[in-house]
């Protein structure tokens, strides 16, 4: 499974307009895509952060899409009034406990490796950070997206509610202080958003 993401310097003001544009024909558009199997987005209301999420079948499928996505991508891009940023990722991880509600939230988490340690970051990940992920207050589902030629990967852990997610902050530094130390990851970024939609379809990959 692969994915891409379009991170989006929206205009805070166009953010409901641009979730509903997502919601009423950015996901339709897809969905008519060969290989596309769902999208997610996640928002920053407070200044402007937002990141669109599709999950393809392959890479093969997700690089057929480009030439389709692109206009697709443009007018997203005019309805939240900002630039973007695209990244392509292999989906390493994923496990639910059940799906998010209205109301969910997600923390996301950005590191960097050596590529030659990712596959045993991602066993790491596997095998005792998504079991401790478990454990935390609200929690929902949580996934791993790496980039094998950079070294780049990014964690989000989603939760029931504004509130549980809060609640776990130490708890999930901690455990992301623990994974780094095991796995010689350097941590990049840790952000929090709402998620807006959450259409990935996206089999169990624990």
């Amino acid at each position: 499974m692969f994915a891409r993401s379009t991170t989006i310097q929206a205009q805070p003001s166009a953010i409901d307009a641009g979730i509903a544009h997502m919601r009423d024909d950015v996901l339709p558009a897809l969905r008519e895509i060969p290989g596309c199997i769902g999208l997610s987005l996640l928002v920053d209301r407070d200044n402007g952060h937002c990141i669109a999420t599709s999950a393809w079948e392959s890479e093969e499928a997700m690089h057929d899409s480009r030439e389709q996505v692109g206009p697709i991508r443009d007018r997203a891009l005019a309805t939240f009034r900002g630039g973007a940023q695209i990244e392509e990722w292999e989906i390493a991880g994923l496990h639910r406990a059940h799906h998010a509600d209205e109301g969910a939230c997600v923390r996301a988490t950005w590191v960097k490796t050596d590529p030659s340690r990712l596959d045993s970051a991602i066993e790491i990940y596997k095998a005792d950070t998504l079991p401790a992920m478990e454990d935390l207050e609200g929690f929902c589902s949580a996934s791993l997206m790496v980039n094998r030629r950079s070294g780049r990967a990014v964690s989000c852990t989603s939760y029931d509610s504004a509130a549980a997610m809060r609640a776990g902050r130490e708890q999930s530094a901690s455990l992301r202080v623990d994974a780094a130390r095991r796995t010689g990851v350097e941590a990049l970024d840790v952000r929090e958003f709402e998620l807006a939609l959450a259409h990935l379809r996206v089999p169990e990959m624990a």
